[in-house]
C-alpha cells in the first residue's frame, strides 16, 4: 500500500478490511506493507517494491507524495507487478502512462497547479440523473464534489467485465478532480484502456492495461462495498492476481 497517511492507518481502515475480505475469498491472509509515497520521490526508491505480490495506490487529496505514487505506478506497469489504482490511483497511473507511454512529458493534475498538459483536472459539470450538475473553482469545496452513487458502463471484453460480470454497475465516488476525457485516444493509442465510463461517455471511471497481468485504475471506492461474506469482486480479483504473482516469482 503506497499512501500518503501511513502515520495514522485509521485513514485506510475500510481499505485494509477489503483486503482482508478479498484473502478470505481467495482462502488465504493478506500482508499489508505501508509506505510513505513520500519515500519514491528519490532516485531508486522504487526498489523498496522489490519482492511484493500486489501495489495498491489508494485515494488522497493535495500534491504531497503524488510523485511518488506516480513512481510505484510506474514500477508495477514496467515490472508487471498487479497495480489497483483507487481514485487518486488512478489519476496518478493515468499521468504516469501519458509522460511514459503516450508521450505527454507535461501531464499533471490542475490540483497541483497549471500544467501544461492537464490529463486531470477540476470537474466542473456532471449528470446526476436528469439533472445536470454545475461547479466551478470558485465554489465551495464540498460543492465541488462529485459524491455518491454513480453508474458506469462496462466495456464488453475487458477485464472489468469478466471481473464484475455485468454491463452496467454503480459504485460510489467521493472526489473533486477526473480524467480529462480529451486524452482518451493518445491514452488507448498508447495501451491504456479506458474499460468503464459515465453513461454519457464523458467521465472516465475505469482504466486498465489489457497488455499487463492485472493493472487496474477506478476513479470510485469500491471498497466502501465490501464486506466479509460479500466481498468487492475487484479486491477478490486483485488478491488472486497477487497469489499468481507469487507462484512467479
Amino acid at each position: 500500500m503506497v499512501g500518503k497517511y501511513t502515520t495514522l492507518l485509521d485513514a485506510y481502515k475500510s481499505l485494509a478490511e477489503a483486503l482482508t475480505h478479498g484473502g478470505i475469498a481467495n482462502n488465504l491472509s493478506v500482508k499489508v506493507n505501508w509506505l510513505d509515497s513520500e519515500i519514491f520521490e528519490t532516485d531508486g526508491a522504487a526498489q523498496e517494491l522489490e519482492g511484493v505480490h500486489g501495489i495498491l495506490v489508494p485515494g488522497g487529496f493535495g500534491e504531497r507524495g503524488a510523485e511518488g505514487k506516480i513512481a510505484a505506478a510506474r514500477f508495477a506497469r514496467e515490472r508487471e507487478v498487479p497495480y489497483f489504482g483507487i481514485c487518486f490511483g488512478m489519476q496518478m497511473a493515468v499521468i504516469e502512462a501519458a509522460r511514459n507511454l503516450a508521450g505527454v512529458p507535461g501531464a499533471g493534475s490542475t490540483e497541483f497547479g497549471p500544467c501544461a498538459d492537464p490529463v486531470v483536472g477540476l470537474l466542473t459539470e456532471w449528470t446526476r440523473g436528469n439533472l445536470v450538475e454545475r461547479r466551478d473553482d470558485r465554489s465551495e469545496l464540498g460543492g465541488t464534489m462529485r459524491l455518491g452513487a454513480y453508474p458506469c458502463i462496462v466495456e464488453q471484453g475487458s477485464r472489468i467485465a469478466e471481473i464484475y460480470g455485468v454491463r452496467e454497475l454503480s459504485e460510489r465516488h467521493r472526489h473533486r478532480y477526473e480524467v480529462n476525457i480529451n486524452y482518451r485516444k493518445a491514452l488507448e493509442d498508447a495501451g491504456l484502456r479506458f474499460s468503464g465510463m459515465s453513461p454519457d461517455g464523458e467521465l472516465p471511471e475505469i482504466v486498465e492495461i489489457p497488455a499487463h497481468p492485472w493493472y487496474v485504475g477506478v476513479q470510485f471506492h469500491p471498497e466502501l462495498k465490501s464486506k466479509p461474506f460479500d466481498p468487492h469482486p475487484l479486491f477478490t480479483s486483485f488478491i488472486r492476481a497477487a497469489v499468481e504473482q507469487s507462484r512467479l516469482m
